[in-house]
């Protein structure tokens, strides 16, 4: 079975973490434990997001005043790099003799996506209400949040193409873990002429799963965060963990935009176009996962809506 697995930026390293990369040491292990327990089995490719990282990347180029800050399609790349390196790593060293091999990856999106008016996706950590204000008047970023909660917010435009498919389905075909794909892609625009340039945003990396999923016909899109499974009334008294939806019940549900509603999507949409599954759920519990005994299993059908005990 061919396997996506997309790794949360959270579970990675959490938005409140430092940002030196021996503290995402532990993370990664951790993550490359959940994978090789697939890749024993099956045809893995991995995403990750970056979220915290990107974030924490933006923040530090801040401190340097003699010269303009990255923008964020560098930033972007940088922390693909940084993330995918750690990440191959840690599983060279858990798969013995198993090809890995981690490709910075651009994504085509258009430039005019209503994304770009409305910065929606949050990066970086969490700041005070009197930090933010003053960071958003430094720097002029969009910050989000309520009470005393705020993160900077950046456009977060829809996925439409990846341009290093061919290069991935190759490696893939040869039975290579790829590590790919990394915070949603690098943004980039391609003109008529087909020269390419980097765009001032960062895609959401369980849209960018979906649509490499489906593009290497995987069976299973596998979206690994810090939460157990999809909860039916979230922060409600009658809150009920998700056990198996079909993509029209799932949707129908209210998540929040910013967090759980992307994966949702992603879940959604891959299943719809592809007929194949789809499952959210922690990444401790990754193999458990893929065999329904744990997280939110997202099926081909229409009406299933089914909850855990």
């Amino acid at each position: 079975m061919r396997v996506i697995i997309a790794l949360g930026g959270n579970a990675l390293l959490p938005p409140d973490g430092p940002a030196a990369a021996s503290a995402q040491q532990e993370p990664v292990r951790r993550a490359a434990a959940a994978v090789a327990a697939i890749a024993a089995h099956h045809s893995v490719v991995v995403t990750h997001g970056n979220g915290p990282q990107v974030g924490m990347l933006a923040l530090q180029a801040t401190a340097f005043r003699s010269f303009d800050p990255d923008p964020l399609d560098v930033l972007g790349a940088e922390s693909e790099g940084m993330i995918g390196y750690l990440l191959e790593r840690a599983l060279m060293t858990v798969l013995p003799g198993r090809r890995v091999a981690t490709l910075l990856t651009q994504v085509e999106v258009d430039p005019a996506d209503p994304a770009f008016a409305t910065p929606s996706k949050p990066v970086g950590p969490w700041y005070d209400a009197d930090k933010a204000a003053r960071l958003a008047a430094e720097h002029r970023w969009i910050m989000g949040g309520s009470g005393e909660r705020f993160r900077r917010l950046v456009p977060s435009p829809v996925p439409q193409r990846i341009l290093e498919i061919e290069t991935i389905r190759l490696l893939v075909d040869r039975n290579v873990v790829v590590v790919c794909a990394g915070g949603g892609g690098i943004p980039v625009a391609v003109t008529p002429d087909g020269a390419v340039r980097g765009l001032e945003a960062v895609i959401d990396k369980d849209l960018s799963s979906a649509l490499l999923a489906e593009n290497l016909a995987a069976d299973f899109l596998l979206i690994l965060t810090d939460v157990e499974a999809e909860m039916d009334g979230w922060g409600t008294p009658s809150a009920r963990a998700i056990r198996r939806a079909s993509p029209d019940r799932l949707s129908a549900l209210p998540f929040e935009a910013g967090t759980i509603g992307p994966k949702v999507q992603a879940a959604c949409a891959f299943v719809a176009r592809s007929g194949g599954a789809a499952a959210i759920g922690a990444l401790d519990h990754a193999a458990e996962i893929l065999r329904g005994g744990a997280g939110t299993t997202v099926t081909p059908g229409q009406g299933i809506l089914e909850y855990r005990d």
